[in-house]
């Protein structure tokens, strides 16, 4: 019998004995065609086995987009891999083992995230930065209005608008100023007693240039209303490479009462909506009804610890790297490449954040320059790379890749060639 075969009977205990019976059955129909005899279907269902019980497939991120969407946005750390699969397991997410008793949820990660933004008086977690506008705008806002400069609607990926998701609150979104001139006397002629909070978005997917003027934080608080700030972008504190983006410290320190942020993007850590402020603000919030359904779990929970706790995860050593260091890289790639006989060049090339953070701006960079013909072969390949195509030519940027992945995107592009790997 086919599925006793010891590689077989091993598979099952890893991927499932339906994943095992369905590449059996798939190499069953093979020798029923005559592609290959009834000797060999054993070891045709073997080579058609996934490589694991999920469809996502692990990918080299070389298009030189940090923070990508697509490809899943900010990669864990090692630490918060780590910690991920420890909690997969019974944990003591909320249980206090010293004591015996039901313990505060998530208290290392809560814990860890007040030390990384001191101004913050409480902090919380949801599932995403949307669920985090979503829970303030209900909590604070329900029936009342919320005010927000026009030049600050936004709208996300996929289609989804800010003032779709504030509306669907129940809340009412007083627009002031235009799209590109908001200043401080129209937000001072629309707050009054039906007021929830101003809203202060960082338009981190877009640019408005020329003839602009916007309000800063201090200036808002100054009219005595609360003020929630979305910096969507998830950094906590200044960063001297992106200088023009704002921190969930500094706002609150310039008088925002919450401040709502991604977990996922600049701060390099797990999906998750991240809010920071006083600490009234914050505890009527957790204690709301629906904080209950937009909580977060423990994977989450213990990626999030390691990340603000742990070492500097790939994303801000991906945007700190030295370019000098990224051209040394790319020309140890390119040799091992051309001594094969392959077409590769060192071009230099632009990086971008991604992610929705810190639009415009550009980091140099270098990347392998190959056929484009590699493209196809080459996110169909194990391991899956996605680079970028410029002027019929593929582009590996080494920016956004790992550099203990060098060696690893090397035997893939020789595999995709169709080159000898030894």
């Amino acid at each position: 019998m086919v599925l006793a075969d010891p590689r077989l009977a091993a598979a099952r205990e890893v991927l499932g004995a339906a994943l095992v019976k369905r590449a059996v059955a798939a190499a069953q129909e093979l020798a029923r065609s005559g592609v290959i005899g009834p000797a060999g279907v054993a070891d045709a269902a073997v080579a058609a086995l996934p490589a694991g019980a999920a469809t996502l497939t692990p990918v080299i991120n070389a298009t030189g987009v940090i923070v990508h969407t697509n490809l899943g946005r900010a990669p864990l750390s090692a630490a918060a891999r780590t910690a991920a699969a420890a909690a997969a397991g019974y944990t003591d997410v909320e249980f206090d083992l010293a004591s015996g008793r039901r313990g505060r949820r998530g208290a290392g990660a809560l814990a860890a995230l007040a030390a990384a933004v001191p101004a913050a008086g409480a902090v919380h977690v949801v599932n995403n930065n949307a669920a985090a506008l979503v829970l303030a705008a209900t909590a604070l806002a329900a029936g009342r209005e919320i005010v927000i400069s026009r030049g600050e609607l936004i709208e996300i990926g996929d289609g989804f608008r800010l003032p779709d998701l504030l509306a669907s609150t129940g809340a009412v979104i007083r627009e002031v100023g235009t799209t590109n001139r908001t200043v401080l006397r129209d937000y001072r002629e629309a707050v009054g007693p039906g007021t929830g909070f101003i809203l202060k978005v960082h338009p981190s997917n877009y640019r408005v240039e020329g003839f602009t003027a916007s309000v800063p934080v201090p200036e808002l608080a100054s009219l005595g209303v609360l003020v929630v700030g979305d910096i969507g972008s998830g950094l906590l504190a200044p960063c001297p490479v992106l200088p023009d983006e704002p921190d969930a410290d500094s706002w609150l320190r310039a008088g925002a009462g919450l401040v709502t942020a991604s977990g996922d993007k600049l701060l390099g850590g797990p999906q998750a909506g991240l809010l920071l402020g006083r600490a009234e603000t914050v505890t009527r919030l957790a204690r709301h009804p629906l904080a209950r359904a937009l909580r977060v779990d423990k994977l989450t929970l213990a990626a999030l610890e390691a990340t603000l706790a742990g070492p500097v995860p790939p994303v801000a050593v991906a945007l700190a790297a030295d370019p000098a260091s990224v051209i040394k890289r790319a020309e140890r790639v390119v040799a091992r490449l051309a001594s094969a006989g392959l077409d590769a060049r060192v071009v230099a090339a632009k990086a971008a954040v991604g992610g929705g953070g810190a639009p415009g701006v550009e980091l140099d960079s270098a990347a392998v320059s190959l056929p484009e013909s590699l493209a196809v072969p080459m996110r169909r390949g194990d391991p899956a790379v996605v680079g970028r195509l410029e002027q019929g030519r593929l582009l590996l940027d080494l920016r956004s890749v790992p550099p203990d992945d060098d060696a690893r995107l090397v035997s893939a592009v020789l595999a995709a060639a169709g080159m000898d790997l030894s």
